[in-house]
């Protein structure tokens, strides 16, 4: 992928080497920039060093990253290159066993970066661990969550689907990275950056989410409605119809499992409609025999694949009554216009 481990800039043996390395792409952080910094600097575990690149910024996040004087702290700056590259570059500078990431606008609680470590050193066969989260708008609090699921099982067959980690929460082996080879810098493929990594990542070793909500995240207002189909719900596809055909041992996905990701993901404009429940159904079974899923998430997603497919239908069988209405009534107001051009 895009990570090249030879470029990293650390040489020197003299530097001690911390356990953890938090990485944070910045790009105009603004007003939201000290908290999330200050949240990790007042981190109750201390053996971490502090990446931050400043990517491209053009409001004051370049002058205050550069006045920070804490000796654990390590600024780049550059031009921007995109959230994927930035990253890249900060892990590619890391020197810590463990990577975690933290985002300019959210934030950590005191003790996310010690129970993460802690688990990850009692949890050798786990290359990943994200933690629950609360949802903010700006600095208030909405009552609601990102509670994920916790066990690998769920969360592998979760990443079938949808990304169950968020981004800013988790914490990675630096070794895991190496052989998954970073973000990928693809536009085909990017963003969702993270969701296309975890989904990597989890093919080669276990995942997890600790059960604490140890990160706020700061929810973003939805985007303006897109007329046709959204690139991004595209990409999702992709990945998603990508990780459906692994799950069942096919090296690329075919037309069942580009269709239920289509289906899952809200686009109909994307599913070929020769796909059957049964079919689909048959995928989701077999899938949830290889990753070893209980009964209960698989009867979850099955009813909500089934839900989304029936809609789509519904909407479907209205679309096209809809068409033949309009059909019949510019039928009529034609040969309205051609009798009273007969009189």
């Amino acid at each position: 992928m895009s990570l090249d481990w030879n470029k990293s800039q650390v040489s020197s043996d003299k530097i001690s080497v911390p356990t953890v390395s938090v990485v944070m792409s910045v790009r105009n952080g603004g007003s939201d920039l000290p908290r999330a910094v200050a949240c990790i600097l007042d981190q109750t575990y201390r053996d971490f060093e502090f990446i931050i690149i400043n990517n491209g910024s053009s409001d004051g996040s370049a002058v205050f990253l550069s006045a920070i004087s804490d000796p654990r702290v390590r600024v780049y700056h550059q031009d921007d290159q995109g959230l994927a590259a930035a990253l890249n570059r900060g892990i590619s500078l890391a020197r810590g066993h463990y990577i975690a990431r933290q985002d300019h606008d959210d934030l950590a609680l005191p003790d996310r970066i010690m129970k993460q470590a802690r688990f990850l050193d009692e949890h050798q066969d786990h290359g990943l661990v994200g933690t629950c989260a609360e949802i903010w708008v700006g600095d208030q609090p909405t009552g609601r969550f990102h509670d994920h699921p916790s066990d690998d099982a769920d969360l592998r067959f979760c990443l079938l689907f949808n990304n169950p980690f968020v981004h800013s929460s988790v914490m990675i082996r630096r070794s895991v990275l190496v052989q998954s080879g970073g973000y990928t810098t693809d536009p085909a493929r990017q963003p969702p950056e993270d969701y296309e990594l975890w989904s990597r990542i989890a093919r080669c070793c276990r995942v997890a989410n600790l059960p604490e909500r140890l990160t706020i995240y700061r929810e973003v207002p939805g985007s303006m409605s897109r007329a046709g189909i959204d690139p991004f719900k595209q990409k999702l596809v992709t990945i998603s119809s990508e990780n459906i055909a692994y799950a069942v041992g096919e090296a690329e996905p075919a037309e069942v499992h580009r269709d239920i990701a289509a289906i899952i993901h809200g686009i109909p404009d994307m599913v070929t409609g020769r796909t059957t429940p049964a079919m689909m159904e048959q995928i989701l079974s077999a899938a949830g025999r290889r990753i070893g899923v209980g009964e209960g998430t698989l009867r979850d997603w099955s009813r909500r694949l089934m839900h989304h497919y029936y809609s789509h239908a519904h909407a479907a069988r209205h679309f096209w009554s809809a068409v033949r209405s309009a059909r019949s009534v510019l039928r009529t107001v034609r040969n309205s216009l051609v009798g009273t051009g007969r009189r």
